[in-house]
């Protein structure tokens, strides 16, 4: 009888790499309720080693008619947004900002997702805004050249 060529397998094989796990891994975030507060839920919050108690200075990109990032910038002064409690996590009320910079909360589902980003020397946090749903796909007119016609029956 002829000798079979068999490929073993070990245990660490069949283990999934740490590099995988690493680049799969996704970003800390939460979502914008349909009443326009910003929602972190707890794990964001240890993830991130946010302290509850902590003001934020909010800000956008300027010179940006629609909001795409918030940048929250912790300080000390009282002038801040102070995270406020809401069931199973904590919220930044911005009602009236996210309104009248072009976010529609009560029409269409927001989420987002934090980074961290030094500012003046001190950790600050990016949250990059998005649609729940994803972009509609184009069904315009098509752009670029015109395929050439393939008829078997015209010949040149």
């Amino acid at each position: 009888m002829k000798m079979k060529n068999i490929k073993f397998f070990s245990p660490e094989e069949n283990q999934e790499k740490a590099t995988r796990a690493e680049k799969g891994k996704q970003l800390p975030g939460g979502r914008i309720t349909s009443a326009g507060r910003i929602v972190f839920p707890t794990a964001t919050l240890e993830e991130l080693a946010l302290d509850t108690n902590t003001r934020f200075q909010v800000g956008t990109d300027q010179g940006k008619r629609k909001i795409k990032n918030l940048y929250l910038v912790p300080t000390s002064e009282e002038s801040g947004f102070q995270l406020v409690r809401m069931g199973r996590g904590y919220s930044l009320p911005l009602e009236l900002i996210l309104s009248k910079n072009g976010i529609d909360y009560a029409a269409q589902e927001y989420v987002f997702t934090v980074s961290i980003f030094m500012y003046e020397d001190a950790p600050a946090y990016h949250l990059a805004v998005s649609t729940k749903e994803p972009k509609p796909a184009y069904t315009g007119k098509p752009r670029g050249r015109k395929p050439k016609a393939s008829n078997p029956d015209e010949t040149e």
